[in-house]
């Protein structure tokens, strides 16, 4: 036996409702875009021909909701992208890349959400926040990373013993200044313990 529910029917009739077999009452798209975020799967068939039209209407679904305010998830170059393949001798193959992308992306994104709250520490993010938390967490990553690649470029070592052997010892005494040893130290540890983050990330 199966524990696999049977879609549920939508007949969507000539004046363009839709109607849900399921629960006897007419729906809007708004209706399934709900029932498709709460994991009901439906299948719609046209009331006069039987045909399956379910493709076309999750396609309307996703143009509505990508024409609302602050919605849009599909960026114009990948509509373009896809638009192109309309025709191309790679179409056939591109459904099935797509759908094992969104697959792969869909299974991993509580741990992706659990990682992100762990670097936040433990702070809960909105969906809509996830990627700009992800963003403040790059530059600053970035800003440390080019801290300790000023600390620790040989060229500008370099630059510092040139600048001694040529009795310059003001400029050398306030290069080490900027970088007391201290300093140095807790930058080492910092990055040393933001290593191991990655690698353990990169294990799971």
């Amino acid at each position: 036996m199966t524990n696999e529910k049977t879609p549920i029917t939508i007949k969507k009739y000539a004046n363009r409702r839709l109607y849900n077999t399921g629960t006897s009452t007419y729906v809007t798209l708004e209706d399934l875009a709900v029932m498709v975020k709460n994991g009901d799967d439906f299948v719609v068939y046209d009331a006069k021909s039987g045909e399956d039209i379910t493709r076309p209407v999750l396609a309307q679904i996703i143009f509505e909701q990508e024409g609302k305010d602050g919605q849009s998830l599909l960026p114009i170059t990948f509509l373009r992208q896809v638009i192109r393949f309309y025709g191309d001798s790679m179409q056939m193959l591109l459904p099935s890349y797509l759908e094992h992308s969104i697959g792969n992306f869909t299974s991993q994104q509580q741990k992706f959400r659990d990682q992100m709250q762990t670097a936040m520490g433990g702070k809960v993010i909105p969906g809509a926040e996830l990627f700009g938390a992800m963003e403040e967490q790059a530059r600053n990553n970035m800003t440390m990373f080019s801290q300790a690649f000023t600390m620790f470029n040989p060229f500008a070592a370099a630059a510092a013993g040139t600048a001694a052997q040529g009795g310059d010892k003001t400029a050398a005494a306030s290069s080490r200044a900027t970088a007391p040893e201290g300093d140095i130290d807790l930058l080492k540890k910092q990055l040393a313990d933001m290593q191991a983050k990655i690698d353990g990330l990169a294990r799971k």
